[in-house]
């Protein structure tokens, strides 16, 4: 007999993840009902990954799954909300029971890893799709938007950039990597970090945030469309791998896409918390890139000055 979506839910994706925030009403129900903690606000945000569009269709179910949690949660790591919840809508082309396993199994240890339960969800038959709801909390009226950058901010970002969009090269054959930039650059591109340790930095330091996930360049326009103001970048100081600057291929830093680290502006009077951060967090290490300034949008490269303003990152619709 042909399973139902219940049992399918039922089968794989019952008692995923686990939450500081229990649900009143989790799954089994037409919705569930959430308690929102006094003193808190719940952050959420939404994306959708499409086979062959977002990820690549020869991609694991593992990866997919890791994937298409990850992104979402950094996006609550970008407004400094820890999260709580998760919903999932999967669309799929059959029942392929072993993928499912596979898919279910990853989204588990990766709901569990960071501490988000699955409280609903949907399945239906159709093209691979992968859409994740999550819920963050944050304390009330300390959460971090794109709107508060500041004329003399410096800007900050997590990680290495660019291994993503070498790892997605590498792939479709468009570059060959050498062996030893293979394997982290394509866990770059299949199983993102979301960098929910910078919760608090934020939340006490930073004056405006977001997540990388279109390009550097094409996401810090928005800070700085939001927060009216322009930004001066050194290309020298981009924390990139070796093989980038040998190559002078700063492009894949710069506007690749899917390295989902976190961008965010940082008042002078903090500039010493970036030392102590980077002690306590060597996994997770900001550098300054440059900083936010009155007008214009360029890059400083060889001493030269690069517009910026009309350069763009990632496109769904172009």
């Amino acid at each position: 007999m042909l399973p139902t979506e219940f049992s399918l839910i039922e089968r794989f994706f019952a008692d995923t993840g686990n939450t500081d925030y229990p649900a009143r009403l989790s799954q089994g129900d037409d919705a569930a009902v959430l308690d929102v903690p006094a003193g808190m606000q719940a952050v959420m945000s939404i994306d959708t990954l499409i086979g062959g569009v977002h990820f690549p269709e020869q991609t694991s179910a593992a990866d997919v799954a890791c994937k298409a949690l990850a992104v979402n949660l950094s996006d609550l790591a970008a407004m400094a909300a820890k999260p709580a919840w998760f919903l999932l809508s999967l669309s799929l082309p059959g029942n392929d029971e072993v993928w499912l396993e596979e898919f279910s199994s990853s989204l588990r240890q990766v709901s569990q890893d960071y501490r988000v339960e699955l409280i609903g969800g949907d399945t239906c038959r159709g093209a691979l799709s992968v859409t994740i709801q999550v819920t963050g909390l944050v304390p009330e009226g300390e959460y971090v938007t794109r709107a508060g950058a500041r004329v003399g901010d410096s800007i900050l970002v997590s990680g290495v950039l660019g291994n993503a969009a070498l790892g997605l090269a590498h792939l479709q054959q468009r570059i060959h990597l050498p062996e030893s930039l293979q394997e982290v650059c394509l866990n770059a591109l299949n199983r993102p970090k979301p960098r929910l340790e910078l919760a608090d930095f934020l939340a006490r330091y930073a004056s405006a945030a977001i997540d990388l996930s279109d390009g550097l360049v094409g996401d810090l326009s928005h800070i700085l469309r939001n927060s009216q103001v322009g930004a001066a970048l050194r290309q020298g100081d981009l924390p990139v791998n070796e093989w980038i600057r040998e190559n002078d291929a700063f492009d894949y830093a710069l506007m690749g896409g899917d390295d989902y680290e976190i961008c965010c502006t940082l008042p002078a009077q903090y500039r010493d918390r970036i030392d102590e951060w980077n002690q306590a967090h060597p996994d997770c290490p900001l550098s300054e890139i440059g900083e936010i300034t009155a007008t214009d949008y360029t890059l400083i490269k060889d001493k030269q000055s690069v517009d910026l303003k009309d350069r763009q990152g990632y496109q769904h619709f172009s």
